[in-house]
């Protein structure tokens, strides 16, 4: 069953249209991202999905219990603040540590959890907040630009990452990103909002479209060969170094 439905959906602010007529779907185990220039409606459209906004106009349809995790864009935690990772992935669920556990190793990190918030780098900070969403392992994931502030070496791990978690678990995910050479590499299908949907299908159907280029150019694509390139030399690196240790 279709795990999100939009139809047809405007978000107004006032008298300011952000979203005009969006039509989107994901379905069960699909990792579908959401491109767009500033202020093209991204992150209104996931509100609107999680029912932070209100629609204007059509609706969002859910899958019967539905079970979504999030991660944020960013979370501000006070660094004077004694609190371990444990502490953290507990405050607000009724989890056991082996709960704890088990999702930081789905997140690339099990190692963390006694290390103190504060002293987490801002990739690690990050993972921590994508175990926090899985703890309760969730049908969908969704994330909002999750990497900003990260460079290009720490964004690339961490959607490595998640397809990593969805070969795992299963879940579908659905992500807002402005990295486009990387999230490119990571998407089943990608669609480029503009206030509307521009186009839509798999990455090299979009990075294609001539309303994709309008918006961003044609260089995208020389990046997502570079990210390929990159991405199979240090997994062959990596099998061939298994290979040599064993």
């Amino acid at each position: 069953m279709t795990l999100i439905t939009v139809e047809n959906l405007s978000v107004r602010y006032g008298a300011h249209t952000v979203l005009s007529r969006v039509d989107m779907a994901v379905e069960p185990g699909e990792i579908v991202t959401i491109v767009g220039p500033n202020g093209s409606g991204k992150t209104s459209l996931l509100r609107a999905i999680i029912g932070a906004t209100r629609p204007s106009a059509g609706q969002v349809s859910l899958k019967p219990d539905l079970k979504i995790g999030y991660v944020p864009q960013k979370l501000h935690v006070d660094p004077t603040l004694p609190i371990s990772v444990e502490r953290f992935m507990r405050l607000t669920d009724r989890v056991s540590r082996k709960q704890c556990v088990a999702a930081l190793e789905t997140a690339g990190v099990p190692d963390l959890l006694y290390r103190q918030m504060s002293q987490l780098s801002g990739g690690q900070f990050q993972r921590v907040l994508l175990a926090r969403a899985l703890i309760n392992r969730p049908d969908i994931l969704l994330l909002d630009e999750a990497t900003q502030g990260l460079d290009q070496r720490g964004s690339a791990s961490f959607y490595q990452q998640i397809e990593a978690v969805r070969r795992e678990t299963g879940c579908a995910i659905l992500m807002i990103s402005h990295e486009l050479h990387v999230v490119m590499s990571s998407s089943d299908r990608v669609i480029c909002l503009n206030g509307h949907v521009c186009c839509e299908g798999s990455p090299a159907v979009v990075a294609s479209a001539p309303e994709y280029r309008a918006l961003f150019g044609t260089g995208t694509g020389g990046a997502l060969a570079l990210y390929r390139h990159e991405h199979d030399h240090n997994h062959d690196h990596d099998h061939s170094s298994k290979e040599a240790a064993e």
